[in-house]
């Protein structure tokens, strides 16, 4: 038995699946269905889940099992009402928020506004590429 880890902790796949109870090989292909789902694949192909990972599987896997939605139900949910309609509000507070204990300093305030800038930009790219599309 391994030690226990802290929440914010990455897992393997093996980890993911006895915590859940179910296989690995079902894990692999709730990635091919719910590409939200992203483990991180190190240089030899092994899978390493986010906490957000991790909690997006459970609320699959409750919605798969527990309220009976089928896997195409559970993609319609998210593409009509995205990721975090489905994982929760309290979830979404452990993984979304800056804790206001961060204190940034002025060289990575810059970066921060910086990169805030870019992905305005690229958010406009994709709106506008979207609108393009209809």
């Amino acid at each position: 038995m391994s030690p226990r880890k802290s929440k914010s902790a990455f897992r393997t796949i093996t980890e993911v699946a006895d915590e859940l109870g179910v296989a690995p090989y079902i894990l692999r292909f709730w990635e091919t269905k719910f590409p939200q789902i992203a483990p991180i694949k190190n240089t030899g192909g092994r899978r390493y889940y986010r906490p957000e990972d991790v909690e997006l599987l459970r609320n699959i896997q409750d919605m798969l099992h527990n309220q009976r939605y089928t896997t195409e139900g559970v993609q319609r949910l998210i593409r009509e009402k995205g990721v975090k309609a489905l994982m929760g509000e309290e979830a979404m507070k452990d993984f979304f928020e800056v804790p206001e204990e961060v204190v940034l300093n002025e060289k990575s305030r810059e970066m921060v506004v910086k990169l805030l800038r870019e992905l305005n930009t690229v958010k406009a790219d994709l709106q506008k590429a979207l609108d393009e599309e209809e």
